[in-house]
């Protein structure tokens, strides 16, 4: 079955995303409240406006704990009142993800892999939605494999592209496949590339990124339960990878992208490598050292987000 292209942004799309957030759902309207489950937040339990109604910047990423610790990393930068250690979880009534607020800026864990993530942004969109936000920024931070890079440089995706290496998202609904388009916003991957080049602290590239649906054989790793190619397949399809122009493998770039996108939000994808994946499977770097790896697109964003705030020159 032929897929279903859908792209719902013209011409006028720079127009488009100053406006409020938007759902692509007309059902919403007619429900009497709307419950977050994932988040334990209601329409009708919370004042949505006055609890997130400023929010500029959202910030996602894999793991609760990461994205703890870039909420109180950003408190600080941000130099704001308040024990960054005695942050609340706003989801702290589900053990799916976690959610702090700093200021106007969201950090929210989405756990891994496309499925995860996206159950995340449906809800997160409804919740910006709900709350009137305007004018939002969303950011991915993640790990990721590199393709010919060398470990600890960070990756500003360009297009987020599938096993095909095409920039789309293909899901089934209803036993029909669609397709959305997953094109990030080139102004804010090239004001990231300039604010890296102003921290001089780590080699930051624009690129492509490889999303899979699988950690392990649906990314040419050799080190799994199950493989079923040899090495010489692996760095062919490694190689047609980079020829492509990917820099770096993760699996949930395309799923956020398509649902920026078609919403009319800005979105970004910061990822650091953390090996090459043309030297092997396995990550041999200390343990020191993959930590401060991991904070990388997290200070990245950070000088990105101080600019915006006029907290930097």
């Amino acid at each position: 079955m032929a897929p279903i292209l859908l792209n719902c942004l013209g011409s006028d799309h720079n127009e488009y995303i100053k406006q409020p957030v938007q759902v692509k759902n007309p059902y919403l309207d007619t429900m009497e409240e709307d419950i977050l489950y994932h988040f334990s937040l209601s329409t009708k339990t919370h004042d949505l406006p006055q609890m997130f109604g400023d929010i500029k910047f959202v910030c996602v990423g894999g793991s609760s704990n990461r994205m703890k610790a870039f909420a109180q990393f950003i408190h600080k930068e941000l130099k704001l009142s308040g024990n960054p250690e005695e942050l609340r979880d706003i989801c702290e009534g589900t053990d799916r993800y976690c959610m702090y607020k700093v200021g106007q800026v969201l950090s929210i864990s989405h756990g891994m892999g496309v499925p995860s993530i996206s159950i995340m942004l449906h809800e997160l969109i409804k919740l910006l939605h709900h709350a009137q936000c305007r004018d939002v920024i969303l950011f991915r931070l993640g790990t990721s494999g590199g393709i010919g890079l060398v470990p600890g440089t960070v990756v500003i995706t360009e297009k987020a592209v599938d096993y095909s290496f095409k920039p789309q998202f293909e899901q089934v609904v209803l036993g029909k496949v669609i397709t959305r388009s997953t094109e990030l916003d080139e102004g804010v991957a090239n004001e990231l590339l300039q604010c890296s080049s102003e921290l001089e602290k780590f080699p930051t590239v624009i690129g492509n990124t490889l999303c899979t649906d699988d950690f392990y054989e649906g990314q040419g790793r050799l080190d799994g339960a199950l493989c079923s190619f040899s090495h010489e397949d692996k760095l062919e399809y490694l190689r047609k990878a980079h020829d492509a122009g990917v820099r770096n493998i993760e699996m949930e770039s395309t799923v956020f992208a398509a649902m920026c996108r078609i919403c009319g939000l800005k979105a970004a994808v910061i990822c650091v490598a953390l090996l090459n994946r043309f030297d092997g499977d396995q990550i041999t770097s200390p343990h020191d050292v993959l930590v401060e790896f991991q904070e990388r697109p997290q200070v990245l964003v950070s000088h990105f987000i101080k600019k915006r705030l006029g907290l930097v020159v």
